[in-house]
């Protein structure tokens, strides 16, 4: 069964770094794109940086610049390293990544949520 862990959240002053890491486990055959979403409380969940298989990436607007998504395929294992953290980027942050198993099964997996908080 394909399981998605994510770590490295916490709380930090604005200004701050943290990297949160989004590993793949199970029977994978491939992973197609990887993607980090955020949902402040009150607020709907957005997309926020997403990377292709072959290395492609986009941001939304408010974090070009200071956020940077990357991954290792040999690991499985999709980062998003954060840096310039303001207040604002407080949320529950989910990975999400479309992935093939080796029974040819391709399915939309979550992580579990890490909780990131950036005080003023």
């Amino acid at each position: 069964q394909v399981q998605l862990v994510e770590s490295g959240g916490g709380l930090v002053q604005a200004g701050g770094s943290l990297r949160l890491s989004c590993a793949a486990t199970g029977s994978i055959s491939f992973i197609n794109a990887m993607d980090w979403y955020r949902q402040a409380p009150g607020k709907q969940r957005e997309l926020v940086a997403f990377i292709t298989s072959d290395g492609s990436t986009n941001y939304t607007d408010s974090v070009k610049g200071r956020f940077t998504i990357s991954r290792d395929n040999a690991k499985n294992t999709m980062y998003l390293q954060m840096n310039s953290l303001k207040p604002e980027d407080t949320a529950v942050y989910y990975c999400n990544a479309v992935i093939r198993s080796w029974n040819g099964r391709v399915g939309s997996y979550w992580g579990q949520g890490t909780q990131v908080s950036v005080s003023s």
